[in-house]
């Protein structure tokens, strides 16, 4: 026994130094191991946020088996929780809430979560309209949003295709390759710029995104919760579904874990990948791999991508996004801060900025969301978020210095492409990926940053074309 595990050590130090050599990878021979020393499964996933963990749990329920390995030691991705300890309350910080649909419902009820119905217009919340740069105060934006968002959801309507994945026509409609601030113009949509802006918050500079993205983010699900409520565990602890999962799971998770290397057999039937976890080095064996993270070049060092996948996805761009939950002290309770603009169109905060300032279920809590177009390190950001805190004070606030007890980076976070690339046919060929190589993709970027959109893209994907691909 010793002897095969040496050899086995032997053999991975070898395929871990050869997939380093980008399109010179010498075939792995499964002869080479023996059979006790590979994990074998169905499917391997990458990635335990929310597209991985659902997968992981559908296809159990589909009688396939998994391993899920995340580089956290939790699974929850976006999902980010504080257990306050003065309160002794869940406060949640990151995915706050979720649209009424039946798939939401049923998977939370999958583990015996009770939901409950909120409302994001809380008569109980002050909000106050101040540019965060300066510290003065703006006045509401002057339209009539509900006409505004009425023309809006006649445009969604007309894209049906939109609801779930990139399923474009042939030729994409010109009207989902205008900027946004262009098409706000061509059909009068002022008046909903102010609200679909405080939902796509992450996104960068919602005038000059294309509409598709603004379209596949600001859906009509998310138009109808906005006016009708979403859903939230009744226990507001977003991690709870996670950890319930997580526990499912067992020993089908690796956590801490990365996978430091793949190799897809075309002509074979197995899928290996090599895992770097705390008590060493794990080889997974599995008929096929999904990959649950975001599909940026370097997200996926350690994917044997060929030319095709590599020249693909190395055409995205990203923006970036930040969520941090601090105690402030000197804010009155009940009070939101929307980051707005006295010089600007539509009053939008120039990028990078902080989008809110939000008060949470603690009195001394407050969640502040912060957005860029480019990277920023944590050092930077959180001394931007201090600095527009501090301009508070110049409208009467005393507040003080924010202190930190919560910081998370989700970047990179919208995935986008030109408009000639969409034009051009590139999500055609982004879902020809689909079961390439023995492969599939789940993460946003298939579909748009919101769970409920997700597990219902990854529903389709299970039960509408698993069995055939």
């Amino acid at each position: 026994m010793a002897k095969r595990l040496s050899f086995a050590i032997a053999a991975l130090s070898w395929l871990d130094s050869a997939i380093g050599i980008f399109h010179t990878i010498p075939r792995l021979d499964p002869s080479q191991f023996q059979p006790q020393d590979f994990i074998t499964r169905d499917v391997c996933i990458i990635g335990g946020g929310s597209a991985g963990t659902y997968a992981a749990i559908r296809l159990r329920q589909m009688n396939q088996s998994v391993i899920l390995v995340e580089k956290e030691d939790h699974l929850g991705g976006h999902v980010n929780t504080y257990n306050d300890p003065i309160e002794k309350t869940a406060i949640d910080y990151g995915v706050l809430f979720y649209e009424d649909l039946p798939l939401v419902r049923d998977y939370f009820a999958h583990f015996g979560i009770a939901l409950e119905k909120v409302s994001v217009q809380n008569s109980n919340v002050t909000q106050i309209r101040v540019d965060l740069r300066t510290g003065t105060t703006v006045s509401p934006a002057e339209s009539n949003s509900s006409l505004a968002l009425a023309a809006y959801s006649t445009q969604l309507l007309k894209y049906p295709f939109l609801n779930t994945g990139f399923n474009l026509p042939t030729p994409v409609p010109l009207d989902l390759l205008l900027p946004f601030g262009e098409f706000v113009k061509k059909y009068s949509l002022e008046g909903a710029v102010d609200i679909i802006a405080s939902f796509n918050q992450g996104v960068g500079d919602i005038l000059q995104q294309l509409t598709l993205y603004m379209m596949k983010y600001f859906s009509l699900d998310v138009l109808q919760g906005s006016f009708n409520g979403f859903l939230q565990p009744v226990s507001h602890n977003n991690s709870e579904l996670y950890g319930a999962a997580r526990n499912e799971l067992g020993g089908d998770v690796l956590l801490s874990s990365t996978v430091i290397s793949t190799h897809r057999d075309e002509e074979g039937q197995w899928v290996y990948a090599l895992a770097e976890t705390p008590s060493g080095n794990t080889l997974i064996r599995a008929k096929r791999l999904i990959i649950a993270v975001q599909p940026r070049l370097d997200m996926l060092q350690g994917i044997d991508l060929d030319e095709t996948e590599r020249g693909l996805l190395g055409k995205f761009n990203n923006t970036c996004y930040y969520t941090a939950l601090a105690r402030i002290p000197g804010i009155p309770q009940g009070v939101q801060y929307l980051n707005r603009a006295n010089d600007t169109l539509y009053q939008l905060p120039p990028m990078p900025a902080v989008y809110v300032i939000n008060r949470t279920r603690s009195p001394n809590l407050f969640s502040i969301l912060y957005g860029s177009e480019d990277h920023m390190t944590e050092e930077e950001v959180k001394g931007n978020m201090t600095q527009s805190v501090l301009q508070l004070r110049d409208t009467g606030v005393p507040v003080e210095a924010p202190e930190f007890v919560g910081y998370s980076d989700h970047s990179p976070f919208m995935l986008t492409v030109p408009a000639d690339e969409i034009g051009n046919g590139f999500y055609q060929r982004l879902n020809d990926l689909q079961g390439y190589r023995n492969t599939y993709y789940i993460s946003a970027s298939f579909n748009t940053h919101d769970s409920g959109q997700i597990w219902s893209f990854i529903d389709n994907l299970l039960t509408e074309r698993w069995g055939t691909l």
